[in-house]
């Protein structure tokens, strides 16, 4: 037999600290007009009383749940196998742990999931979204604009609806990828090609606009497209090597990719780097630093990204008369054996 322990109430802690029902719950949950003197007992009988608020009740008062959607436009197949996601997901718990607030997954199969989404968002279940990998035909964002809840994109979206003002973090992916094409051409190569991404997702687009700007329109043969997987990389290189067998580097829209087309060159006998030259783009260490030889990639920082998002959504939500702006953060070349 175990004796029930009654838990702490708001009014015990109001009454511990000499003060009303009304100044106890306002300290509490954050609320403001309350003098310091009042504001430190309060919260002094919180720690002596082993207080904990009621986060349903609180919810009914204060609108508000404490609790951040996470939504990622992926099959959930893709998004535990993929390092770049782990990365953002780690940026963005950390903020939002930091701030007491929860994270609630979200993974789109296919379509039938969008409504299933867009129901749980219209349903008051968070306070805000943070949405990436998104494609330029996914319905989502409409979607959530119609659910009405604070959100901050991964990447910079192109809506097709004349929609504007989106906040959103993204890396200067097109940036990176000239300044991995320039060191390409530093080293004397001459037949660079390029593995894309998915060109349904902005980041890959701006990655290949990237290399048009050193390369200038497409060499014949020397462009393949792809979908930032391994098994995508493996497939474009050989396509790549029947087409071009005189290709001597590559630079590929992800370590993902990267590491596909590397497996493949060496299955073909194609020493890397003497006879061709590869560049990643990402710096996933999980990656970029196992592979053999180490693998030269341009760096995102995937984690602060991340972050940054939780960051910007959290100020979205406390202060609406002054949104955001979107952040576009820097990236480098990380030179190691592969170029």
């Amino acid at each position: 037999m175990t004796e029930a322990v009654s838990r702490p109430t708001l009014e015990a802690v109001a009454a511990r600290a000499g003060v009303s029902r009304a100044t106890a719950s306002r300290v509490v949950n954050g609320g403001d007009g309350v003098r310091a003197p009042l504001v430190a007992r309060v919260q002094e009988a919180v720690e002596e009383l082993g207080y904990v608020p009621n986060r349903a009740a609180r919810s009914l008062v204060t609108r508000r749940h404490d609790a951040v959607a996470v939504v990622i436009a992926e099959p959930g197949t893709r998004v535990f196998a993929d390092p770049f996601f782990a990365a953002q997901l780690r940026g963005i718990s950390k903020e939002l742990t930091a701030h007491d607030n929860q994270l609630v997954l979200l993974l789109t199969e296919g379509r039938d999931d969008h409504a299933r989404v867009a129901r749980y968002l219209a349903g008051g279940h968070v306070d805000g979204a943070l949405v990436f990998s998104l494609h330029l035909d996914d319905p989502l964002p409409g979607l959530i604009h119609d659910a009405g809840v604070p959100t901050v994109f991964g990447g910079r979206p192109d809506w097709s609806d004349g929609r504007g003002g989106p906040v959103y973090v993204d890396s200067d992916n097109r940036g990176g990828a000239r300044a991995a094409v320039r060191h390409l051409v530093a080293l004397g190569r001459t037949r660079i090609a390029h593995i894309t991404g998915p060109l349904d997702q902005t980041s890959a687009v701006d990655r290949l606009d990237g290399y048009r700007d050193v390369m200038g329109t497409d060499a014949p043969g020397l462009v393949v497209y792809s979908d930032f997987t391994p098994s995508g990389g493996e497939h474009a290189m050989r396509e790549l090597l029947a087409r071009r067998p005189d290709v001597d580097a590559v630079f590929a829209a992800n370590d993902l990719t990267a590491l596909g087309a590397l497996r493949v060159l060496r299955a073909h006998g194609r020493r890397v780097p003497e006879d061709v030259a590869l560049i990643g783009f990402d710096d996933m260490a999980p990656v970029a630093e196992q592979t053999d030889p180490p693998l030269t990639t341009v760096r995102q920082d995937i984690e602060e990204m991340g972050r940054l998002m939780a960051h910007l959504l959290l100020h979205d939500r406390t202060s609406p008369p002054d949104p955001p702006s979107p952040v576009v953060l820097p990236t480098t070349l990380v030179r190691r054996a592969t170029a």
